[in-house]
């Protein structure tokens, strides 16, 4: 299986980083290939937790070469953070690790953008973590503006910053006086200083320097040389930016569909795609979310599953599982198997309740809508399993499940037209069974 690959079938935060971690040992290369330190990954390894948010889960792995690639935003002081952390933890870093040169760069007018636009855009928060994430991809497709990791090492580099800043300020001074006087943007009050922002980075710049490669030719070396990748996509499909539920969505394309363009390997080398789906549903920020419990079975998910986020520490939006909405994530990455994670979350439910089809306007649906707006009027159409009241954390067989959960389990399966062929039962790697 020379390609394969991990993706997010939900609103993200389905734990993938865990499946990575216990794939990667059957890989020789694991590629982040979008998003940016918006996005986590908590890994247990022997008990200790890890916390990632660029660097790829197979980090843990010294046999591995783990590549950040060019469909990645990156923050030179998020991932150097990232990095000096793993190394006081004990964790290899050096040529096991490679940048892209082609991955864009956040800078601090990136962060004021994104702030700015989140107080001044009107309406439902759409969840950014204002990490200057979507504004840096928005100067991305711009490229007028952009700042590749490759062009922090050119001469001209300092005149580029220079000439960046004299546009953001004019585009941030017309902002201003277009709001009123009782409006204040957080951010606009942030110098940007030139000769300050060029010397932080260049600064960055050398510290990335061991790591920083054309990682689009080196994948395309281990793709002719039949090597064993392992592709890790960050948050999930339904917050993809083309196929998503707009405008509630991130900046990238988060599902599978993002592979290809953001690594630059061809899509026919991909010979096996794992789906990843939590056993209950959750969302962060805002956006409709049909199966949410705003009661205590919501409260009871968040807190057994502590549902908070790994970057944001916000908590967690929880509700039953949502076949719709996952069958549809599946069908667009083209998975070829499922991962069932955090079951052991459900014990001690009485019952346990599948969403197999809206309703919106009076009629009943089977597919998720394309429209934010109809997919806010959707009254899930539920399915009612029996639940089960044992702890399942310490079971590493299949058979040894409940006959309830084993039902469950069936059950999502038979709705997504798919196997399933892991399940986790706790966040360790030996709480995971291979079906």
């Amino acid at each position: 299986m020379p390609g394969t690959a991990i993706i997010g079938l939900q609103w993200g935060d389905e734990a993938k980083g865990k499946i990575v971690d216990l794939l990667t040992e059957q890989h020789e290369i694991v590629v982040r290939y979008q998003g940016g330190a918006n996005a986590g990954h908590t890994v247990v390894v022997n008990g200790e937790k890890f916390k990632l948010s660029l660097i790829p889960s197979g980090i843990f792995r010294p046999h591995v070469q783990c590549v950040i690639a060019g469909g990645v935003v990156l923050s030179p002081a998020a991932v150097l953070q990232e990095i000096n952390s793993l190394l006081k933890q004990g964790i290899k870093i050096d040529s096991n690790l490679f940048i892209s040169n082609r991955a864009h760069v956040i800078f601090p007018w990136h962060h004021i953008t994104d702030r700015m636009f989140n107080n001044i855009g009107g309406g439902e928060p759409i969840g950014t973590t204002l990490r200057g994430i979507g504004p840096c991809y928005e100067d991305k497709v711009g490229r007028a503006l952009a700042v590749r990791v490759g062009d922090l090492y050119k001469p001209d580099f300092k005149k580029r910053i220079e000439h960046i800043i004299g546009v953001k300020d004019q585009l941030f001074l017309g902002l201003t006086n277009h709001c009123d006087n009782t409006m204040r943007i957080p951010g606009l009050d942030m110098e940007l200083d030139a000769e300050t922002i060029y010397k932080e980075y260049s600064n960055y710049a050398e510290q990335l320097r061991p790591y920083v490669a054309d990682t689009t030719n080196y994948l395309l070396d281990a793709v002719d040389a039949d090597k064993h990748i392992l592709f890790e996509g960050a948050q999930g499909s339904l917050l993809d930016i083309d196929h998503g539920t707009f405008p509630y969505v991130t900046s990238s394309n988060s599902s599978g569909t993002g592979i290809s363009s953001g690594s630059g390997v061809p899509p026919h080398f991909l010979k096996k795609i794992i789906g990843i789906a939590k056993a209950y549903t959750t969302r962060v920020g805002g956006g409709p979310c049909p199966t949410e419990q705003n009661n205590d079975i919501g409260k009871r998910i968040r807190d057994r599953g502590n549902e908070y986020g790994t970057v944001t520490k916000r908590p967690r939006r929880c509700g039953w599982f949502d076949a719709v909405a996952v069958r549809y994530s599946a069908r667009l990455s083209g998975i070829d198997t499922l991962s069932i994670m955090l079951l052991d979350v459900l014990s001690g439910f009485d019952f346990l309740q599948i969403c197999i089809a809206y309703e919106i306007d009076g009629q009943r649906i089977e597919y998720f809508p394309g429209d934010i707006d109809d997919l806010r009027k959707a009254v899930p159409i539920y399915e009612t399993l029996p639940g089960w009241q044992e702890e399942i954390t310490a079971i590493t067989k299949y058979e040894d499940l409940p006959v309830n959960a084993k039902q469950y389990i069936k059950r999502i399966a038979e709705l997504m037209g798919k196997p399933v062929e892991i399940v986790s039962v706790g966040p360790d790697r030996l709480q995971t069974i291979f079906l």
